[in-house]
């Protein structure tokens, strides 16, 4: 398992990538569970599987289909990640943040992540959106740091910021777009755990008297990377089930594939109308 790329083994996954495209991606997108179907918005697509491409982390998981489609949408060159790979999986911290650094050496200046939520926000309704403005880093703080090794200078510094690790310019421009469309778009804390389990009951109420309005198990670690390449992050997170901060409903997998089909047509005109005005 790796536990840190090198920026020549980053430049070679890249390469392999740049040789089969003709087009610079601009803007990166990472589809969490169930939210894969955007991919098939994408115009004159190139699809690679990632079991195709060195290095890269496969998913597992069902509702992650597991391939990289780049073409355009909306008249932007994108890069899509239909599905990714979790820390719970078996991955290193290095492996989950690698398709990140990927596009950073691509030319990939925004990247959009998504993903499927737990509600801790007990107003919170499954199927509804969330712009994500802050995270709660718990699996971070515990030093599983997609960081973690020898900084390489050339992409960013040692000890990067992460006092605006979502772009504000970006969230309000989403926001904008959201009001237009009548779509309910909640603002909050995400948290990222290890999993793969969900959450007891007491774990959701300590999580909530800590700030975290919706939970999941990615999309922390992804942002980290982001940001210490510098790349402007729009994060949102496809609210999938209720809180259950009383232990009195079951939570599975199905649930939060269920969810996801009704999100996809909002997540679709938010990140469409996003795109159109950048």
């Amino acid at each position: 398992m790796d536990e840190v790329f090198t920026l020549a083994q980053i430049d070679r996954v890249a390469q392999s990538i740049s040789s089969r495209i003709s087009i610079s991606p601009r803007i990166g997108m990472i589809l969490g569970s169930g939210l894969g179907n955007l991919a098939e918005a994408v115009s004159k697509p190139t699809i690679i599987p990632y079991q195709e491409i060195p290095s890269w982390p496969v998913s597992t998981v069902i509702g992650h289909q597991g391939r990289l489609v780049i073409g355009q949408l909306e008249g932007q060159n994108v890069m899509v990640m239909q599905g990714r790979a979790h820390y719970y999986e078996g991955y290193s911290m290095a492996q989950v943040g690698l398709p990140v650094r990927v596009m950073q050496r691509l030319g990939v200046e925004i990247l959009i992540v998504t993903n499927a939520a737990g509600a801790v926000n007990p107003d919170f309704i499954p199927g509804e959106l969330m712009l994500i403005t802050d995270h709660l880093n718990l699996i971070g703080m515990a030093g599983l740091s997609p960081l973690r090794g020898p900084n390489i200078d050339e992409i960013g510094l040692r000890f990067p910021d992460m006092s605006q690790a979502y772009d504000r310019e970006l969230g309000a421009m989403c926001q904008q777009i959201a009001r237009e469309n009548s779509i309910t778009l909640y603002q909050g804390v995400y948290v990222c755990l290890a999993g793969p389990s969900f959450e007891s009951p007491a774990d959701l109420r300590f999580l909530r008297a800590s700030g975290a309005d919706a939970v999941g198990m990615s999309t922390v670690p992804e942002v980290i990377v982001a940001r210490h390449g510098g790349q402007r992050v729009l994060g949102i997170s496809g609210i999938s089930n209720k809180a259950n901060l009383d232990g009195n409903t079951i939570t599975s997998h199905v649930e939060v594939l269920e969810a996801g089909e009704k999100i996809v047509p909002k997540l679709e005109t938010l990140i469409r109308g996003v795109l159109r005005r950048l």
